[in-house]
């Protein structure tokens, strides 16, 4: 429970809510201080005033700014890191997370090879089969909340480990955001494509949602990595969002499973 002085006396300071429950609001609804605290700093990440990889202010100027307690202001900035939102660095302060940063790079990417850890192979080898402009079919258009006929780019690449091929990804991006990204450019960048989006695009992908099933290899897929035709593989469906919770990417990825598992720790 905060204190009076720990909330701050002016009328417009955010203040704890509690929704007394009544038939249209069958549970009660308690939204602690740091939770708000929390949204508003991530209110900062979203509008840009602190960018991927600078510092933001410390504990104690945004336990001044919000007029709540340091430790207020340490718990709402906990979460965020916990999910990869923000980085501690000891001794130097708390920074905007960004996916050039090598702890982050891997955050989306859940395969691992069997005789190592994540990362272990050094990096992978891109080959990009092609990139495109096109009009977004059905399944693109409510992936990506787009309207129907909203032109896409639509890019299909081939991750490579030690020259052996291990993923195969089709790639749609809403054309707008991302104008005058081409295959050459995604081909000469050699750190991760989400830090490309970040640097130069001004995307930042935060969270995505995945679907995940058994398929056998088409002929497409057997052909771009290399195996027979019916090689089980998995298909990894993932929809990625922004700050804004806005669907900004949706990829389908083939994995090969006979060198690599896919792995995902659960809290």
């Amino acid at each position: 429970m905060q204190t009076p002085n720990d909330l701050g006396a002016e009328p417009d300071l955010i203040q704890p809510q509690t929704v007394i429950a009544t038939s249209a609001s069958p549970a009660p609804a308690f939204s602690p201080l740091y939770q708000q605290i929390k949204g508003l700093i991530l209110g900062s990440l979203r509008s840009g005033e602190w960018k991927p990889g600078e510092s933001i202010p410390s504990e104690m100027d945004l336990a001044a700014r919000f007029r709540v307690s340091q430790g207020t202001v340490r718990k709402a900035i906990d979460e965020l890191a916990a999910e990869n939102l923000l980085l501690r660095r000891q001794g130097k302060g708390t920074f905007v997370a960004t996916h050039a940063e090598q702890q982050v790079q891997f955050r989306f990417l859940k395969l691992v090879p069997d005789s190592g850890t994540r990362g272990s192979e050094g990096p992978a080898q891109r080959d990009i089969v092609e990139c495109r402009r096109t009009r977004a079919n059905a399944d693109v258009t409510r992936a990506l909340a787009l309207r129907s006929g909203d032109t896409v780019l639509q890019a299909r690449r081939v991750l490579s480990f030690g020259g052996i091929p291990v993923i195969l990804e089709d790639i749609w991006l809403p054309a707008a955001p991302f104008k005058g990204l081409t295959a050459e450019r995604l081909a000469n960048y050699q750190g991760p494509m989400y830090a490309l989006f970040e640097t130069e695009f001004n995307v930042r992908m935060v969270r995505a949602e995945e679907k995940i099933r058994a398929i056998a290899a088409s002929e497409a897929h057997a052909a771009l990595l290399r195996v027979p035709l019916g090689t089980p593989l998995l298909s990894v469906e993932r929809i990625a969002y922004t700050y804004q919770d806005e669907p900004m990417e949706l990829r389908r990825g083939y994995y090969r499973t006979d060198t690599h598992h896919y792995h995902n720790v659960i809290n």
